[in-house]
């Protein structure tokens, strides 16, 4: 909200603010296994299968949208993160969905199928 305050008044330069944001967003995009770190979760669905489960619990892979959208008031000042964010969730969601498709390992397949669905929350945001 302050961060909002200075950036209307130009109190901080656009350019601090919209690398800031960026950087913020780069955590949840690790976390919630968006398209250019996404390989982390096919690999770890190899595990056994209570921690698979626990992967695709809320606890883990959701935590990540959740973020996006407890920073969405940052974002939305700035059209470009936007974009990104935009971008991102559909890559994600087609990639995702089209390597579900392809993958012969059923656990694989859920996991690139979960990753589908995260991309779809995140371009809803």
């Amino acid at each position: 909200e302050k961060l909002n305050d200075l950036i209307a008044v130009d109190g901080v330069g656009s350019f601090f603010v919209t690398s800031c944001a960026f950087l913020l967003f780069l955590g949840p995009v690790a976390k919630s296994a968006q398209f250019p770190l996404h390989v982390w979760l096919p690999d770890a669905m190899e595990g056994p299968t209570p921690i698979s489960a626990l992967i695709h619990a809320a606890t883990m892979v959701a935590a990540g949208i959740f973020l996006v959208a407890r920073f969405f008031p940052l974002f939305k000042t700035l059209p470009l993160i936007m974009y990104l964010i935009s971008w991102i969730g559909g890559i994600t969601a087609l990639l995702g969905g089209t390597m579900a498709l392809a993958q012969k390992d059923l656990k694989r397949g859920l996991a690139y199928s979960t990753m589908s669905q995260l991309g779809y929350m995140m371009l809803a945001l």
